[in-house]
């Protein structure tokens, strides 16, 4: 009896708590959807709502007219179209989302083209790109080769291993991924290659290598090797330039790259580039970190997965900020334009929104797109009302409606107390609009010393302009009283002498 006491009780408590939260804009955090986390000012990781949430997972199976993908390992999307490299099928699947009904429709596959008259096929394709002309092209892995094909199955060029002094004749021509720019240049990352990128003109001549990544070597194994003997030397490992695992373009051609094999501190390493036309690395990094995925993890002895991000590939969205999906622990992070990380979710396993090998990301409009290679399915997240206004206080900043990013950013601090970023991002609105006092307050909050020094820079000139007057007066009466205090003396000197 006293047990139905007590739950009947609880009714009322419980039917009050759902009223308060009727139609509010607090969402789901971690246990309901995916997982969504954080790092702080101080490093450490906080839970927050989802900024976005799974809308659908499909395979090909599910979509009327398409059958299933097997080990696919690519995405690539223009507009409203998306393109599945379905590398087990040895094909490139097109389907098209319709805005009506919110699903994808089959609209046709690439697996066989005209090539010198004759049917060709591909074999083992790992990647694509698809041009705004509807022309597409293909690295074919399987087949040593990169196929250039117009939308109406005509291959247009062929670019195979490259007849030059710069590339080593013994390495097998496995492209692996590509982009094409606005000039038609072809740039790819080749198996087994690790002086960066191949780059080919819009002929398909290879041109040379961009974007070599540093050397990375251990100083005691480098004066180690300068006195051991030759067949110590050849027994330990060379010191080569890390290899780039994937690689994509923003709206202004710049190229955004990843690097899987990496060493050291995750707060110092740089998996994450952004490349210049001279392939030099530009990426901004002016967060608490360096832009790296995971910060903290255990070692592989310890629990399986182990070890830092991997961080299989990135996609650039059209207002600065990327995203990048980790392998290791199927999690994607999203950084804005300054290289803060906007937030973190998803996982591994078999829950919704949780993968089991994620190996392609994409974004379409306002929804990220990831590729599950073991289970030959494609998840969809759509942006929660938390993930639209954080991405609406970025793009009001870049445009410059300053006011209009506080008033953002203050929204979302209400639905997120510990989000660091809604403080910085108010204190960078209330910079630009000369309101350096208050900016100051906001940058303190949240330990942003660089921000903080600007503000209280440009605070410290604002007042003494406003003050200069002030600041004259009291300096000539100083002056005033120091030689009024020397006369003074002189004067009393003299009397009390005479």
């Amino acid at each position: 009896m006293n047990k139905i006491k007590r739950f009947v009780s609880v009714i009322p408590l419980v039917l009050l708590i759902s009223l308060l939260f009727e139609n509010t804009d607090v969402l789901a955090i971690s246990g309901a959807g995916t997982y969504t986390y954080n790092y702080d000012c101080w490093i450490e990781e906080r839970e927050s709502p989802d900024a976005y949430s799974v809308s659908q997972t499909f395979s090909g199976s599910s979509i009327e007219g398409c059958t299933n993908f097997l080990a696919p390992e690519s995405l690539y999307v223009l507009g409203n179209r998306l393109y599945v490299v379905d590398t087990g099928n040895n094909r490139i699947v097109e389907l098209e989302y319709n805005d009506s009904d919110s699903r994808f429709h089959y609209i046709r596959e690439f697996k066989e083209f005209m090539n010198e008259g004759k049917k060709d096929t591909f074999n083992k394709p790992k990647d694509c790109f698809v041009q705004e002309n509807g022309d597409i092209l293909v690295a074919d892995y399987g087949n040593q080769r990169i196929v250039h094909v117009d939308k109406n199955g005509n291959a247009v060029k062929v670019i195979v291993q490259p007849v030059d002094e710069a590339y080593d004749s013994g390495t097998k021509f496995l492209p692996t991924k590509l982009v094409v720019d606005r000039a038609d240049r072809v740039f790819t990352i080749v198996e087994n290659i690790n002086k960066g990128f191949l780059e080919f003109d819009k002929e398909g001549t290879f041109i040379g290598y961009m974007g070599a990544s540093e050397v990375e070597f251990n100083p005691v194994d480098y004066i180690w090797k300068m006195i051991a003997t030759e067949a110590q030397r050849e027994q330990m490992n060379s010191f080569v330039p890390t290899e780039y695992h994937n690689l994509t373009l923003d709206d202004e051609d710049f190229i955004y790259a990843t690097i899987t094999k990496f060493e050291g501190d995750p707060l110092d390493v740089k998996p994450i580039r952004k490349l210049n036309a001279k392939g030099t690395d530009i990426l901004t990094r002016n967060g608490y970190f360096t832009p790296s995925g995971d910060l903290f993890y255990a070692s592989a002895e310890v629990i399986d997965p182990g070890g830092p991000s991997k961080l299989f590939d990135i996609c650039a969205l059209p207002n600065d900020t990327y995203f990048c999906l980790d392998y290791t622990r199927g999690r994607i992070f999203g950084y804005d334009f300054q290289g803060n990380l906007l937030y973190a979710f998803g996982g591994r396993g078999y829950r919704k929104g949780y993968f089991i090998n994620a190996v392609a990301l994409e974004d379409m409009n306002d929804s990220l797109l990831v590729l599950d290679s073991k289970q030959g399915t494609v998840t969809q997240f759509n942006q929660t009302t938390y993930g639209a206004l954080i991405s609406q206080g970025l793009v009001e900043y870049k445009i410059g409606d300053y006011e209009a990013s506080a008033e953002t950013w203050k929204k979302v601090m209400r639905m997120n107390g510990n989000y660091d970023l809604a403080y910085i991002g108010i204190g960078r609105a209330l910079l630009r609009t000369e309101r350096y006092k208050e900016a100051m307050e906001y940058f303190k909050l949240k330990l942003d010393d660089d921000n903080y020094s600007k503000a209280f820079k440009y605070y410290r000139k604002e007042w003494m302009e406003d003050n200069i007057g002030y600041v004259v007066v009291v300096l000539v009466i100083l002056i005033i009283l120091a030689y009024g205090r020397g006369w003074y003396k002189k004067a009393k000197k003299e009397v009390s002498e005479g």
